[in-house]
This record gives structure tokens, C-alpha cells and sequence, in this order.
């Protein structure tokens, strides 16, 4: 029995996006035009497709300029490279997103330190993830900021925290760390080979996680009244919704975990609206910064 209170990220996004909205037809005063996003989408994968029409129509929302690149699955990664450069170039353009994953002969290492950091609203290159590292103002990865909002918006402050983050990726488990650790949280960052990880997560006022294994986290490794926040999404098989169908669920089992923290994210409706929304806000911030426009405080 559900007893958490339950994170809704789709209505915070929602707001989020409206202001994301007011901001860029102020910057759009500013600068002449609407900040714009070029998001390149290499292969046919479906899943990148949906994604990536969904972050078209939210971009457009927000009266951004959206610009779409679709390449074929067999285009080489000198000629993706290629398209960056002339993206790095195009004064027009104020964040680059290639969506990942790239096919196989593509390296993705090699693309996304291509982009230029100012432009990076995915947040990974390099020097975005060292100036977060070093407490600088940076691009920050959009999922992992996105649990950082939701955290604030449900906790107020989580200065003095127990934070655990279960994962280290690059992506999400490392970044995540490093905002927990400038909200003055003590962070742990777990991960498969952590000893006694259920008692490590149960020790925790935040539980963040980012596993990629369906509904590893049960209400077992919930300390009572702590705040979880599921980063995962994973497609699982649903026999029971007849042959050849899935379901969403998380890296989370809620219903156990629910029934034992104070507030928890659904799958789908919690991270996952975040994510775009913070890709929006990425593009805003950069965009603000590349003219030099003043702070934006969202």
C-alpha cells in the first residue's frame, strides 16, 4: 500500500517549460532571434525517434527554434563530425544534442567531446564535467539536474543530507554526486560492487537510482520517510497484457519502496519529463551566455 508522497514530474516540468517559455522570448528581445536547438538523430532506432520528436515539440513549445539533422545508420563518423563543426560554426545554433546511442562504428566518446562546451546542453564533454567537478558554472547533465529540481521542490533545503546515489555513470551517477555534494549533502555513490548494498541505501535521507536493472531497488533498502528518486526506465515483459507486451517500470520496485519512504518518483511521470525540460533550460542558459545576456535564474 502506497503511502509516499508521490513526485509528479510531469506537472513540474510543465511549469518549468512555461518558464523556460517566458525567458527565451525575453532573451529573443535581446539577441534577434529565438534561442536554438539542433538535435541530430543518426539510424532509425525507435525509441531515439520517439525521443527525439519528443524533444522537437517541447523545444518548439517553449518558442525555441528547433533544427533537425537525420543521418543514416551508415553515415561515418568523420562525416557526423563533420556536421558538428559546421553546428560549432553556425552563430545561429546555441546547443548541439546528438542523440545517443550511435551505431557501432561510430565512437561516442569522440562525437560528444566534439561539441564545443558551450553548446554541449547534454552536459557531457569533458570540460562541462570538470567545471562541475570544480564547482564552476557549467552545462550540467539534464537528468540529473532534473532530479536535483525535484529534490529541492519536494525537501527545501538538503544541506547536511545523507545522499546515496546507486550508479556511476558518467551521465547520471557521477554528475548526480557532484550536485548532491554543492547542496552541502554527504554523498555515497554505490554501485554493483558496493558491500552490503541494502544497508548503505537503507542509511540514506536520499536514495538515488540509476542501476538500469528493473526494480532492483525494493522497500528493503528504504530508510523509512526518505525521499527516492528513480532514475530508471526499463521495458519489461507484460504477458499479462497479452503476448509480445511490455511495460514501464523502474530500477525501483515502488509499490515495497512506497509503502516505506516519505516521497518517492513514479515510472513513467517522474524523471523522465524532467529530463527534456532541463534540456530546454540547457539551451536557454547557453544561449544566454554565448551573448553575453545576463544570468538566467531557472
Amino acid at each position: 500500500m502506497t503511502t509516499a508522497n508521490i513526485i509528479d514530474g510531469k506537472a513540474f516540468s510543465e511549469t518549468l517549460v512555461a518558464r523556460v517559455g517566458e525567458q527565451a522570448g525575453l532573451l529573443a528581445e535581446k539577441i534577434g532571434r529565438p534561442p536554438a536547438l539542433a538535435v541530430v538523430l543518426v539510424g532509425e532506432d525507435p525509441a531515439s525517434a520517439v525521443y527525439v520528436r519528443n524533444k522537437i515539440e517541447r523545444t518548439t513549445t517553449a518558442g525555441m527554434r528547433s533544427i533537425e539533422h537525420r543521418l543514416a545508420d551508415t553515415t561515418s563518423q568523420a562525416d557526423l563530425l563533420d556536421l558538428i563543426d559546421t553546428l560549432n560554426d553556425d552563430d545561429s545554433v546555441d546547443g548541439i544534442l546528438v542523440q545517443l546511442p550511435l551505431p557501432p562504428q561510430i565512437n561516442e566518446e569522440a562525437v560528444i567531446n566534439a561539441i564545443t562546451p558551450d553548446k554541449d546542453v547534454d552536459g557531457f564533454h569533458v570540460v562541462n564535467a570538470g567545471r562541475l567537478a570544480t564547482g564552476q558554472d557549467a552545462l550540467v547533465p539534464c537528468t540529473p539536474f532534473g532530479c536535483l529540481l525535484l529534490l529541492r521542490d519536494c525537501l527545501g533545503s538538503l544541506s547536511g543530507l545523507n545522499a546515496v546515489v546507486v550508479g556511476r555513470s558518467n551521465i547520471v551517477g557521477k554528475p548526480m554526486a557532484q550536485l548532491l555534494l554543492k547542496e552541502s549533502c554527504t554523498v555515497t555513490i554505490a554501485h554493483s560492487r558496493t558491500k552490503d548494498l541494502q544497508a548503505v541505501c537503507a542509511a540514506a535521507d536520499i536514495l538515488v537510482a540509476a542501476v538500469g536493472r528493473p526494480e532492483m531497488i525494493t522497500g528493503d533498502f528504504v530508510k523509512p520517510g526518505a525521499t527516492v528518486i528513480d532514475v530508471g526506465i526499463n521495458r519489461v515483459p507484460a504477458p499479462e497484457r497479452g503476448a509480445g507486451k511490455f511495460r514501464l517500470t523502474g530500477d525501483v520496485h515502488f509499490e515495497s519502496a512506497a509503502a516505506k519512504a516519505g516521497a518517492i518518483t513514479p515510472v513513467p511521470g517522474g524523471v523522465g519529463p524532467m529530463t527534456i525540460a532541463c534540456l530546454l533550460r540547457n539551451t536557454l542558459v547557453g544561449a544566454a551566455r554565448r551573448f553575453d545576456a545576463g544570468p538566467i535564474d531557472i
